[in-house]
């Protein structure tokens, strides 16, 4: 699992985990360590008893900060020796959180594969990075649930009064104040993807223009294809 893959809930419960020193020291630890690292061996470089080191290294592990793997020691020998050892190992670099919820990693990830595109085919970056998102977005849909992917990916969809919804959110916010037209031509092609896989016309994403929320909307699957 990677920082990405990480429910906004699940990210919020993670950076609030690192606050308790004894997990922050001992995630540091296992980040810093070249091999994943047994509970005694934690306990002894954080001056902690081995429960104490046992009880915070499984609750990173509940966090998806750690990842566990069970592996015979090589270097012990006599009785016992042979019982597979629990190692604990990094399961993400970085864990990024925001309220409300914002996925620049997403925003950098289809703009530098929108360059790179543009380089290997000869063409505009504005029309790679609108295909590009296009693409992802169709990745990134629920067949039959639009607004579930929507709500995955953090832009908070509330039905209007049109039977529509309203995007109350967001997820390029900074990136769009700075750089509208690029990042919300980014993110209508991103949000058409994702209406094409849930099952919705691309024509449901329309411009919703304004202060404080999504510069799209999805109109009704009947507006969309009558317009």
């Amino acid at each position: 699992m990677s920082a990405s893959s990480l429910a906004w809930t699940r990210k919020i419960a993670a950076v609030a985990s690192l606050g308790d020193e004894h997990r922050r020291r001992l995630f540091e630890y296992v980040l810093a360590a070249r091999e994943p690292v047994g509970r005694d061996e934690a306990a002894a470089a954080m001056d902690l008893p081995r429960s104490t080191a046992s009880f915070h290294l499984d609750r990173l592990v509940r966090e998806g900060i750690l990842r566990v793997e069970f592996r015979k020691p090589a270097h012990k020998a006599g009785p016992g020796s042979g019982r597979p050892a629990k190692l604990y190992s990094p399961d993400v670099q970085e864990v990024a959180a925001s309220i409300p919820e914002r996925n620049y990693d997403l925003a950098g990830h289809l703009m530098a594969e929108a360059i790179s595109r543009s380089t290997a085919e000869d063409i505009p970056v504005a029309a790679a990075l609108v295909e590009v998102a296009r693409g992802k977005g169709r990745e990134s849909g629920k067949p039959g649930d639009l607004p579930g992917a929507l709500r995955d990916l953090g832009y908070v969809p509330s039905a209007d009064d049109s039977g529509g919804y309203r995007l109350s959110n967001c997820p390029f916010h900074r990136l769009s104040q700075e750089h509208e037209d690029v990042v919300c031509a980014m993110n209508g092609a991103f949000l058409q993807g994702m209406a094409s896989a849930s099952g919705s016309p691309e024509e449901c994403v329309v411009p919703d223009p304004g202060r404080g929320h999504c510069c799209a909307r999805i109109s009704p699957v009947q507006e969309a294809t009558e317009s």
